[in-house]
């Protein structure tokens, strides 16, 4: 029964305060209470995964507590990391109780909750994606990341001629997104505001434009007048000649603000001391005063940041309260409508933060708060448009009593709130009729002189078969689609019917009938998917982390890997690939058509990291077929070993490796392989000289040494003979090209730090004795290498690509080879 109140399709005029307060009640505070229940066990377990769920549409009150729980979301993310805490916005469309009663059958019947799901699966997985503090629309088969984009925004200088009329000239650069490129901020620090203030005060004088923004006659009430930017907001909107309501708690501060305004003239004040809830007290006192009010500027408020760990119910309840819930906004604004419907006419000026668009640590409450704001001044845009009603959102940094507790006294001086105030000037001004409709409801972030648009951006996304079961491994498939702002295809929904179209447009997204799995696959490749594996464990001690250490090279004097009581003593990374041999090895390729065990050639891996590697205990593996590609003369097959921790339960590596089927080709399978992210990635050296080389000679022993550690190639001479090869070599069969995979991931730890992923293509073979040449090449968080020797790998480890050659022969033996490197100050567990 309170989930269908809380979407009751009401207008804002009809809106009973009950209805909007259970709105928040359900939506906000349940969404406070049962996280910080769960928080406590998530921290102590260093994992935990929290969705919420916001909305692409809804009335005042359903649409605010939605857009809470975006910036509810940003900063559980930003306190959670730490603790290995993810959390994730979703804003589903599906059918439910709730939707029944707003939209019509026919919709419905394309809205299967199971469209949704397989998202929640994908995001709250341990290996999902990494996700955390970001939103996606989804539903219909549809599912799409939504970001914020700021415009480049114009600097004025911060002087007495930054006034309205210079935004009103200047207002086309703010919300320019078209010639210089937008911003994309993840944080409220991804933009140097020391900088931008500096390019203020460095600016030349404002024009002011051939028009003057003026208010004589009309009347403007200002919430939290009594200092700061209401202050600021009172003594501009008096110059220009309104009636100004002082609004604040405190009498003296009202009084104060009011003689000021009367004395500067040529507006007029009255005060009205009360609380900003009591929104038709305050506006009885404007219409007793000037007989009408035009305009309404919210901007009361209050903080009372604390970590979420720390934050008491009550503290969560005060800041909601002020800035949202039955707050200030809602009630003013509710106290102002039918006056400004009624004369068909009216402005209001809500104040969120950049808090409520980015989150910040700390701030939960705050954060939520005003990011309802954002999403209640939108609905008030849209329903108040019909009657000459603009609404806008303003994000302010400015010097207050509020921002005074937590910022130094340089930056409170030097970021004044009178250089806020003329943005708030032009848009509560009667001279907007050339952008009414663009901008009436949107959201302008504003500081020392600098104003900017901030707007939802919206990837192109993916649409998958309404006909068809959706996974979560289908999501994960097209995630570089699902996330790619960048091919052209973004939109910048601005409306409920713009949100739902690309979700409406997938209704007629039918798959072929007769296709079969991944649109191509023979009915025995579909079966051969669909096989469930028997699990296989793998025990192991610290004598086998350190007899593979010194396989792949490492010394007595690297303690950290040769002696178990170091205080660092640790696996090196790709020990990973040992324990998945059992799995991988039992994996049967008899389901392919001319299968002959002679012919497999071992010709990629990938392994991931996906947890603290234990230095000894038991592994459990389970294997699954991702991929067979018919290559004409030969198959592709690719087999995926998940391994997980058996006591925790928690994954520690992800291995994917692909082996060749020499004359098992010409079966009517796929031919080309999905895109799987790093796993497939072509990693291409840069056309320059390698920013680090690594050289080191192996050991005549060491393909007898590696052996040992599990990877049982048969090294007998007669075997490498049958080969072709003098002596035994450390590539032949599918895996002791392991071992120089080995080395190259050492070398790339040893030079770049910890790598989370490494990829590899074997090129060709390694002698014992020969020396190993592993050339990196950095882009971003990835190393791109290759390296020479008698055997070719290619191997990829992130944000380090890398090449490996034998110093002897000049031979590749790695190529397409890169390492995805740990992010900086991202936690390091010990390997």
């Amino acid at each position: 029964m309170l989930l269908f109140l809380s979407i009751t399709d009401k207008s804002f005029k009809n809106m009973s305060d009950q209805e909007f307060d259970l709105v928040k009640s359900v939506h906000l505070d349940g969404a406070f209470s049962c996280t910080k229940a769960a928080w406590p066990h998530f921290r102590k377990q260093k994992f935990g995964r929290v969705i919420n769920t916001a909305s692409n549409m809804g009335q005042a009150n359903y649409a605010a507590a939605k857009m809470g729980l975006v910036a509810f979301t940003r900063t559980l993310a930003f306190e959670g990391a730490k603790y290995g805490i993810k959390a994730s916005c979703i804003a589903p469309m599906a059918a439910s109780k709730m939707t029944e009663t707003i939209m019509p059958p026919e919709m419905l019947a394309g809205l299967k909750p199971e469209f949704v799901a397989p998202l929640v699966l994908a995001l709250t997985h341990p290996s999902g994606p990494e996700a955390s503090g970001k939103t996606f629309e989804v539903g219909a088969g549809y599912v799409a990341e939504i970001r914020w984009e700021r415009s480049q925004g114009h600097i004025f200088r911060a002087d007495a001629t930054f006034t309205p009329s210079a935004v009103r000239h200047a207002f086309s650069s703010i919300t320019d997104f078209e010639s210089r490129k937008p911003d994309h901020p993840n944080s409220m620090g991804d933009r140097d505001m020391v900088k931008t203030l500096e390019a203020a005060k460095n600016a030349g004088p404002n024009d002011q434009g051939d028009v003057k923004v003026e208010y004589k006659g009309q009347t403007v009430i200002i919430t939290g007048a009594g200092a700061g930017l209401g202050r600021a907001y009172a003594l501009m909107f008096g110059k220009l000649g309104a009636n100004v309501v002082v609004n604040d708690v405190s009498e003296a501060a009202a009084k104060k603000v009011a003689d000021e305004v009367t004395k500067a003239g040529p507006g007029k004040a009255v005060t009205v001391v009360c609380s900003a809830e009591d929104g038709e007290a305050i506006v009885k006192g404007a219409i007793d005063a000037f007989g009408s009010v035009h305009i309404l500027i919210a901007n009361a408020g209050i903080l009372r940041d604390k970590s979420f760990t720390a934050m008491s119910e009550k503290e969560w309840m005060d800041v909601l309260a002020v800035h949202f819930g039955r707050s200030g906004t809602y009630k003013c604004a509710k106290a102002v409508w039918p006056v400004f419907q009624k004369q068909k006419y009216g402005r209001i000026i809500t104040t969120a933060s950049g808090v409520g668009i980015y989150g910040n640590f700390g701030q939960a409450n705050y954060s939520t708060a005003k990011a309802a704001i954002i999403g209640l001044t939108r609905t008030l845009a849209i329903e108040g448009s019909r009657y000459g009603i603009l609404s806008n959102c303003i994000a302010p940094s400015a010097g207050t009593a509020m921002t005074a507790t937590i910022w130094p006294e340089e930056m409170v001086k030097a970021f004044s709130p009178d250089y806020v105030a003329p943005l708030v000037g032009y848009l509560a001004s009667k001279d907007r009729e050339t952008d009414n409709e663009a901008t009436t409801g949107a959201l302008f972030e504003v500081t020392g002189g600098w104003a900017a648009q901030t707007r939802w951006q919206r990837a192109g996304g993916h649409g998958f078969p309404q006909n068809k079961e959706l996974t979560p491994e289908a999501i994960l498939s097209k995630w570089k689609v699902i996330t790619n702002f960048d091919d052209g295809r973004a939109t910048y929904p601005t409306s409920t019917q713009e949100a739902i179209q690309q979700i409406v447009e997938n209704f007629s997204n039918k798959a072929s009938e007769s296709a079969s799995a991944d649109g191509e696959d023979p009915a025995v490749i579909v079966e051969a998917k669909n096989e469930k594996r028997e699990p296989v464990e793998f025990e192991y001690t610290e004598r086998d982390v350190i007899l593979y250490n010194l396989g792949i090279g490492a010394t007595e004097k690297e303690l950290q890997w040769t002696f178990e009581s170091s205080e660092n003593f640790q696996a090196l990374p790709t020990f990973g690939v040992i324990p998945q041999f059992g799995a991988s090895s039992a994996m049967s390729y008899d389901f392919i058509p001319n299968f002959n065990p002679a012919k497999l050639l071992h010709g990629e891996q990938y392994l991931a990291i996906k947890g603290p590697i234990p230095t000894s205990g038991t592994l459990v593996n389970h294997v699954r077929l991702i991929e067979v590609l018919d290559k004409g003369k030969a198959a592709a097959v690719t087999v995926a070993v998940d391994t997980i921790d058996k006591d925790t339960g928690k994954p520690v590596f992800e291995n994917q490796s692909t082996v060749f089927l020499r004359g098992s080709g010409g079966f009517g399978g796929k031919k080309k392989g999905s895109d799987r992210g790093a796993a497939t990635a072509p990693n291409t050296p840069p056309k320059r000289a390698p920013d680090a080389v690594v050289e080191e000679k192996t050991d005549e022993k060491q393909a007898a040494l590696y052996r040992l550690s599990g990877d049982l190639n048969p090294l007998h001479p007669e075997f490498a003979a049958a080969g072709g090869f003098p002596k035994p070599i450390l590539h032949e069969t599918p895996f002791l090209g392991l071992c120089f995979l080995g080395f190259s991931g050492k070398h790339i730890l040893k030079t770049f730090g910890p790598w989370k992923d490494i990829k590899v293509r074997f090129a060709g073979s390694v002698y014992p004795g020969e020396t190993l040449v592993t050339e990196m090449w950095k882009e971003g968080n990835k190393v791109i290498f290759s390296m020479y020797g008698s055997c070719v790998l290619a191997s990829f480890a992130d944000n380090n690509k890398l090449a490996t050659k034998t110093k002897e022969r000049g031979a590749i033996v790695l190529s397409a080879a890169a390492a995805t490197l740990v992010e900086q100050g991202a936690g390091k567990a010990k390997l």
